[in-house]
């Protein structure tokens, strides 16, 4: 008779449910793995062998027998060490040397030679399809019982060992589920590693700029010679973003979970801050894999992406962040499948205005020819820069600004006004399912970002003056709504407007 414990893949960021079947008959020593398993999962063989044996048990190879472990459904590929736990468990049950009840109860787990249990990939995913799917139980690694705990209406049980979990399940020695700690949204929880804006000399239009990008959720492009405190501005910008709320913490860390980085840690709760060198690839910023894996722009999901350097990433690479800037997530296709992961970020883009960085610097005189400077700006192309909201210069600084200056606001000062103007946005939006200015389609700008006459007349000036395309445009409107919420008005206004077209390029034509 066989017998059944059920577990879970990963596939993407969901999981998906897997029936362990394990069948044990008389025979010549056989332990088979069958359901289409990777190499990983046929490998747990011998650490399962292994871990049974140092707790005690009888191993599978000291008996004659056919052990045959069918990994269903069959035409799904299995990859990852977390079927150790249910196979253990499944053979330990098949085989006469432990008695429970497994119905409604889901394992997960990769065992060591000695019985103790490491930590997996997608705790969180997992605990999700394990309520959803009405289990009342779910076993896993210890060090990913907090990430699960996130789940409410579960009981969560995170194990250290092999042992541990066999003399719970035969009730010889009972745990206690994971207690769930509770989230928090606090605006003093943010990374202390990021600047603080009070820390930044001048610059005041550059800050009033990212105030407006914080608030709404747009794209900003810092360009300027080298020095003039552009990476210092992006890293600011991290720390003026409203604290997380729990289901905002929820799609981080279910992120996160899935690209294996937390493992040993528990639930996010600051945004992220992604800053990859400009030599990375196109499959480690938009994701991808033989298996696919989520890439830079999702783990920047709900905080911020900082490409520094901007011209010097390689032309596909930027060319494939179009599509993410446009719909906010990223569709990665590959022979085992397709997968969809969320990229809702904030682009910081940083650039020099020429390869010798000095064009435009009032100290020191630029080298570049006309065609130099030209090809240099030609790398990132115009459909990538007018899906960037904010364009903003940053100069040099005189003396006087760097030394005597007072310290301006700080961040959690100007993190309480975006805290009200996404406030604003929220209830804005309680219908159409989206958070930010940012996110609006063409019927929430209609409908949220209508201007009077007025306006009318000076965005009709600005298409003709600036060229704007039909996206330009909107985008125009949307962060004109933005700095009205930051003012705490209800409607548009002529300056509202105008401050918004100062960050708009002028185009070639």
């Amino acid at each position: 008779m066989a017998h059944t414990i059920y577990s879970a893949l990963l596939t993407g960021l969901d999981a998906e449910l897997i029936r362990v079947e394990v069948d044990i008959t008389p025979g010549l020593y056989l332990f088979s793995l069958v359901g289409l398993a990777d190499k990983e999962v046929q490998e747990s063989k011998e650490r399962i062998a292994a871990a049974i044996k140092n707790i005690g048990a009888l191993a599978p190879h000291k008996k004659p027998q056919r052990v045959i472990v069918n990994l269903a459904p069959a035409d799904l590929k299995k990859e990852g060490p977390a079927f150790d736990l249910p196979i253990a468990l499944g053979y330990l049950l098949a085989s006469g040397q432990a008695a429970f009840d497994a119905e409604k109860k889901l394992f997960i787990g990769e065992l060591s030679l000695d019985g103790k249990i490491q930590p997996v990939r997608g705790a969180l995913a997992i605990a999700l399809l394990t309520r959803d799917l009405g289990f009342h139980e779910l076993y896993l690694p210890k060090e990913n019982a907090a990430e699960a705990c996130l789940i409410r209406d579960l009981k969560i049980f995170g194990v250290s060992a092999l042992e541990e979990c066999l003399q719970h399940l035969e009730k010889r020695r009972l745990m206690a589920p994971a207690e769930p700690k509770p989230f928090l949204e606090s605006a003093e929880d943010w990374d202390t590693n990021l600047t603080d804006l009070s820390e930044i000399s001048g610059q005041e239009s550059a800050k009033r700029a990212l105030e407006i990008a914080a608030a709404g959720g747009h794209n900003i492009l810092f360009f300027g010679p080298p020095g003039t405190g552009k990476t210092m501005l992006a890293r600011a910008l991290a720390s003026i973003l409203p604290p997380l709320s729990l289901n905002e913490a929820i799609e981080i860390t279910k992120i996160y979970s899935a690209a294996g980085l937390t493992k040993t840690s528990s639930v996010r709760h600051t945004r992220p801050f992604r800053s990859p060198h400009h030599t990375a690839s196109a499959a480690s910023i938009i994701g991808g894999g033989t298996f696919p894996r989520p890439g830079e722009i999702s783990l920047a999901h709900r905080g911020v992406l900082f490409l520094d350097e901007f011209p010097e990433f390689q032309r596909p690479v930027l060319e494939a962040l179009r599509e993410p800037l446009e719909e906010r997530h990223v569709t990665v296709s590959r022979v085992q499948g397709t997968v969809q992961y969320p990229a809702d970020f904030i682009l910081v883009a940083a650039m020099n205005p020429c390869p010798c960085g000095n064009l435009g610097n009032t100290k020191i005189h630029c080298i570049c020819s006309p065609g130099e400077i030209h090809k240099y700006q030609r790398k990132v192309s115009g459909p990538l820069m007018d899906r960037i909201d904010l364009h903003v210069h940053v100069p040099n600084l005189p003396f006087e600004t760097l030394e005597n200056q007072p310290p301006g606001e700080s961040s959690l000062d100007v993190r309480e006004r975006i805290r009200r103007a996404g406030a604003i946005q929220v209830q804005r939006f309680t219908k159409d399912k989206i958070l930010k200015n940012a996110e609006m389609g063409i019927r929430q700008v209609k409908l949220h970002a209508a201007i009077d006459e007025e306006g009318k007349e000076v965005m009709r000036k600005a298409v003709d003056t600036y060229h704007l395309s039909a996206r330009a445009y909107h985008r125009v409107l949307k962060i004109a709504r933005t700095i009205a919420d930051l003012a705490r008005e209800a409607r548009i206004k002529k300056d509202h407007l105008l401050e918004a077209l100062r960050y708009r390029p002028v185009r070639e034509v």
